[in-house]
């Protein structure tokens, strides 16, 4: 039976919903025991998603005022998580990323992403692993693509 692209789209998503909803949700310990905010978190996702951010930018992005970005930021450089700096062509500019320990706080999320993918693949056979393998380069030169014309603005 020959289905049309939009078919096999909603089919595709269809099953990655029910694969989620069987997979269990693992996330790390540390973000149970951390007195990491919500919208510290919002603020550490986003600067893990962006690299780096203008004051400015966070604010904006999480539709906050500009002072309670600040303060937020302020409390997660006492903590350690994040690193502020002025922008070097423009002193009155504040930059804001992650430090080396506010990469590590984030990435565990990716890496118990990655374990419960691990655990996903362990029971196909060496020809279905090489099918997903197919499929996931497949996924991964389309987002490739997409972020490379993002970017240039096409």
């Amino acid at each position: 039976m020959l289905q049309t692209k939009n078919e096999l789209v909603k089919e595709i998503l269809n099953l990655s919903e029910k694969i989620f909803a069987i997979i269990p949700v693992t996330i790390p310990p540390e973000w149970f025991s951390t007195d990491a905010t919500v919208a510290q978190l919002r603020i550490l996702l986003l600067l893990h998603l962006q690299d780096s951010a203008r004051m400015s930018s966070i604010a904006s992005e999480l539709g906050i005022a500009l002072p309670t970005a600040t303060g937020i930021v302020d409390n997660l450089v006492k903590k350690e998580l994040v690193l502020r700096d002025a922008d070097p062509n423009d002193r009155r500019v504040v930059i804001c990323k992650l430090s080396p320990a506010g990469q590590l706080f984030i990435n565990k999320i990716w890496v118990s992403g990655q374990s419960q993918m691990e655990k996903l693949l362990d029971g196909l056979s060496l020809e279905q692993l090489e099918k997903a393998a197919e499929v996931a380069d497949i996924l991964y030169n389309n987002a490739s693509r997409q972020a490379s014309e993002n970017s240039t603005g096409s």
